[in-house]
């Protein structure tokens, strides 16, 4: 029973790694588009 508590606890932490790892990357990538946008916008 202890090795399958384990396992999803474990599962459980990585995943959370996972989906905050995903949503920094989709933060730098919403930060880019912004960037250009603005550069665009001011005819650089």
């Amino acid at each position: 029973m202890k090795p399958l508590i384990l396992l999803i606890c474990l599962s459980t932490l990585a995943a959370c790694a996972t989906v905050d790892g995903a949503g920094r990357d989709m933060q730098s990538a919403g930060q880019a588009i912004s960037q250009e946008a603005r550069q665009a916008q001011s005819g650089m």
